[in-house]
């Protein structure tokens, strides 16, 4: 049995439409992430027998004419469609969806992703031609339901969906989330025979970079984070560090041409001791020297894990410090304080890690001076890279139900993005308006990036390291019109 995995087309005409990204958008930096989530499941479906196709439009600027075309060549035969989403192109996704089932009526038509897994009876609904919604984590999912349709089974067999029978909308229980991770297919193989890594991208990291998770579900509960409270839960379940370095090795040994691999886990440091089984493995089978590697950490790790992370190839580490308030910081449910802030700084520093910093404004509690405060101690912390971003609420999540409930956004998913892909600010206290969230996160890009120190900062390590000038040129060339404003 044939199925088709798509991550779809949207609005190609403008860029390379991150669906994936935990703000999903057309990037300014040009990013693309892989759409990793959908991997892993059609990866898992071809472990189990499936014939499967794969196409990620926007990873080739693929419209919907092209996509068509691509899905007529490949997959005129699949018995299930499964199509990634996200909330801004929703819509989109499931007219996608629509005109698939026109061309292919007998095929089933799915739909995955964060937004689905929030709202699946309302998506189910977008139009009749969505027959079912994967809830949460999809992986086997998506392979039981393959399972049932090639089988004649009813679809009230499979745990984890919503799904349409006689045009009522029927709903079976949850399913369990994976709790042996090694049990997955690993994503590099699967991007090796049906992608190409230099279509996406990653300013953070050395280009060509891929993709991959070693950990899923996260234990913290920040507020906002949407991928722990609509597909992975919060218990963190983990790839043991023997199978985390044997996919290592794979691209090592399969792509040649690939400069860093990025750990995407929401933390991929919450473990201590693994990760330090992890270090000790990539230093004693010397992939320390072939990859540059980069993660999510948050502010709880210590010194010794830095410097273990540095000597086993890791380079940079991402953490969200959001708030340089300790009032914010408790309302969004971070888990962090502004002593732990201070001392990650100088132990990353200490450990020679460079740090990507990211800054979240609009918060509950956000004012201008407690915005103020956190863009005074950006520059005070001066790291390698900063991010600053207005909160974005998706459903789902507990941040969104705030801003719901108190009248903050429309709930218009159509109002995530601008005309031309790239995101918009939904939110609107009573504090502070969503335009002047966007103008104070220009300013402090403008002001931290534009300040005689970093620019001395940034020749002076390009001066030592000839990739991380290529890096920051590149990073600089298409930021250039927001930061030169």
């Amino acid at each position: 049995m044939k199925i088709c995995f798509i991550n779809p087309p949207f609005k190609a005409e403008y860029g390379k439409f991150s669906r994936e990204s935990r703000s999903p958008s057309i990037g300014h930096s040009g990013v693309l992430y892989y759409p990793l989530w959908l991997i892993y499941a059609a990866a898992t479906a071809e472990k189990d027998g499936f014939d499967i196709s794969f196409i990620d439009a926007p990873a080739k600027r693929l419209d919907e004419a092209k996509t068509l075309e691509r899905v007529k060549n490949e997959a005129p035969d699949a018995a299930l469609f499964v199509l990634d989403t996200s909330t801004p192109s929703i819509y989109s996704d499931a007219s996608f969806g629509e005109i698939l089932k026109k061309k292919y009526p007998k095929s089933k038509i799915m739909l995955v992703g964060t937004h689905p897994s929030a709202v699946p009876d309302e998506t189910l609904n977008i139009n009749d031609s969505i027959d079912i919604i994967a809830r949460h984590e999809y992986d086997c999912i998506v392979r039981d339901t393959a399972r049932a349709i090639r089988d004649g089974n009813g679809l009230d067999t499979v745990l984890g969906i919503t799904y349409r029978e006689n045009g009522s909308v029927m709903q079976t229980s949850d399913a369990s989330y994976i709790e042996q991770l090694d049990e997955i297919p690993m994503a590099a193989p699967f991007i090796k025979k049906y992608l190409d890594v230099k279509d996406y991208v990653f300013p953070a990291a050395s280009y060509p970079a891929i993709q991959i998770f070693t950990g899923r579900g996260c234990p913290a509960h920040c507020n906002y984070c949407v991928y722990p409270q609509t597909l992975h839960g919060h218990k963190y379940r983990l790839r043991t560090p023997e199978n985390v370095v044997k996919e290592f090795k794979y691209i090592a040994q399969n792509f040649p041409e690939v400069h860093e691999i990025v750990i995407e886990d929401d933390t991929f440091t919450a473990n201590k001791k693994r990760v330090l089984e992890i270090c000790s493995l990539l230093i004693k089978n010397g992939l320390n020297k072939r990859f540059k590697w980069l993660c999510n950490a948050r502010v709880n790790v210590d010194l010794e894990t830095m410097q273990a992370m540095k000597k086993a190839g890791c380079h940079l580490i991402i953490p969200g410090f959001e708030s340089y308030n300790e009032q914010i910081l408790k309302n969004i449910k971070k888990g962090s304080n502004l002593k732990l802030i201070d001392a990650y700084v100088a132990n990353a520093k200490k450990a020679g890690l460079m740090i990507h910093a990211c800054y979240m404004v609009g918060n509950e509690g956000e004012t201008r001076e407690t915005m103020e405060t956190t863009l005074a101690a950006a520059m005070r912390f001066k790291t390698d890279t900063a991010q600053f971003f207005p909160l974005i609420p998706y459903p789902g999540t507990e941040a969104y139900e705030w801003a719901k409930s108190n009248g903050y956004i429309s709930g218009k998913y159509e109002d995530y993005l601008q005309n031309d892909g790239t995101l918009n600010c939904v939110l609107n206290t009573p504090e502070l308006s969503a335009q002047e969230l966007v103008d104070f996160c220009a300013y402090a890009r403008k002001k931290y990036y534009m300040r005689p120190w970093y620019i001395a900062h940034r020749l002076w390590k390009g001066i030592r390291d000839p990739e991380d000038m290529k890096r920051s040129l590149k990073a600089f060339w298409r930021l250039k019109d927001s930061l030169l404003k």
